[in-house]
């Protein structure tokens, strides 16, 4: 791949030159201006992958691909490279990470450039914004689209985004008057030097903007304010659009996406188990009549955690909790336990999807958090605590007796089999410990509630 590479970038630098260079006009008819702007923003990303080392990525390879059948479509006198040039966009679009979407907009430009009636370059150019977080330039360019597209069945989804965008920018716009600012503002009452919040912002700076406001508000006026609560609310709701498709994904295998709202509908007046994977308690729940195996079974929900070792592959389980550790994007087994829920927590965002859809069973789970309870501990909607020690992060029972336990719907919660090897670090046990209603003489069962 590194001497195919080697010779492509040979090869759009003598059709288009080397970057700096201004457009030159080709004897006999040769490409316009704009095909050679594109060709050159394409020999410096591929110049840019020749750094990174060996590629491996096969987004990036179909990228390269195409990136050869636009120069090969430049270099023939007569063809039509345009076709070709909004492939490449798209690839680019496709290869992922923000450098594919610089691409795909460098080469959407051109082309709006080129064929300003183009509405398949002003989609490629609506994507890519949206893609680098730029939603309001984005509503402009799907805007341009379907206004060139006479089949509204094709632009439905176009519509959807559109709404979803402006349905987050909404949020913040109430978020600012709410808090007595204008555009841009920080809020009365709130520390000048906070970050600036503005539905124009790029959309991480707007997160980390409403993320700010949301805790210096709370941090002043405190967590019962009405006020505050609301600007709490819009906050998740910015989040949910923000982080959720506006149409389920097909790659989740069947499952419903959960939020917040349909947990707690979930938990709403059910009694709830957390059992220990521990070789003693899978021995003592399959074996016949064993009183262990008679409580778990009493319960509306059993809830187990990780990677289940040693229970059965039979045993019942209403809701799995698992938490992607270590080095991301997170790799590992596929989750094929059956569960009526799961829940995955981890961060950042992107590997957090890529790691639903590469290990997610279809079939073996009848819903899925969606990336509303992605990191409930930290997320500012929930419970908003300071990240925890790298050294120490919580354990993933912890996190889900936390989220329970705020959620407040369970009739109960109970542990079962939370002792010795499979005790709970100290710090969390503290927490159990000064909210436990009732231990068993056994040990083997904790009552939260």
């Amino acid at each position: 791949m590194g001497q195919t590479l080697t010779g492509l970038l040979t090869s759009v630098r003598a059709i288009a030159g080397r970057p700096g260079t201004p457009p030159r006009a080709r004897p006999g008819g040769g490409p316009d201006p704009e095909l050679l702007a594109a060709l050159r923003h394409c020999g410096d990303h591929l110049a840019d992958l020749a750094a990174s080392g060996p590629l491996t990525d096969a987004r990036r390879t179909r990228l390269i691909a195409s990136i050869g059948a636009l120069t090969t479509a430049c270099s023939t006198p007569g063809a039509d490279a345009f076709d070709a040039l909004l492939r490449t966009g798209q690839q680019a679009l496709d290869s992922g990470g923000d450098a594919g979407a610089r691409l795909a907009l460098a080469l959407a430009d051109e082309a709006t450039v080129l064929r300003a009636r183009s509405k398949g370059a002003w989609r490629l150019r609506g994507n890519a914004l949206d893609a680098l977080g730029r939603s309001e330039e984005a509503i402009t360019a799907y805007e341009r689209h379907l206004a060139l597209q006479q089949n509204a069945a094709a632009s439905r989804d176009v519509e959807r985004r559109i709404a979803t965008l402006r349905a987050a920018g909404d949020r913040i716009d109430e978020a600012l008057a709410l808090v007595g600012g204008g555009e841009g503002a920080t809020g009365a009452g709130v520390d000048a030097g906070a970050v600036r919040l503005s539905r124009h912002l790029p959309a991480a700076d707007a997160l980390a903007a409403f993320t700010e406001l949301v805790r210096l508000r709370t941090a002043e006026r405190g967590a019962a304010d009405p006020a505050v609560r609301r600007l709490a609310a819009l906050y998740a709701e910015h989040r949910r659009l923000a982080d959720r498709d506006p149409m389920a994904d097909p790659l989740l295998g069947g499952a419903e996406p959960i939020g917040v709202p349909g947990l707690r509908r979930f938990l709403a007046g059910r009694t709830v188990c957390l059992v220990a994977d521990t070789p003693h308690t899978a021995e003592q729940e399959q074996r016949p009549g064993s009183s262990l195996a008679a409580l778990i079974g009493g319960y509306d929900l059993v809830v187990r955690c990780d990677a289940v070792r040693h229970a059965a592959p039979t045993a019942r389980t209403d809701l799995h909790a698992v938490t992607l550790r270590g080095d991301s994007p997170w790799k590992g087994a596929r989750w094929d336990r059956r569960a009526t829920a799961r829940l995955v927590f981890g961060d950042p965002l992107p590997h957090w999807r890529l790691a639903l859809r590469s290990r997610l069973v279809p079939g073996a789970q009848d819903c899925v958090g969606d990336a509303t309870l992605r990191r409930p501990l930290h997320d500012p909607a929930l419970l908003a605590e300071a990240a925890a020690d790298a050294d120490e992060p919580a354990s993933t029972a912890f996190t889900v007796l936390r989220l329970l336990d705020f959620l407040g719907t369970p009739a109960r919660v109970d542990l079962i089999g939370f002792e010795g090897p499979a005790a709970l670090p100290p710090r969390e046990r503290e927490w159990i410990g000064a909210r436990t209603g009732r231990t068993d003489d056994t040990a083997v069962r904790i009552t939260l509630r």
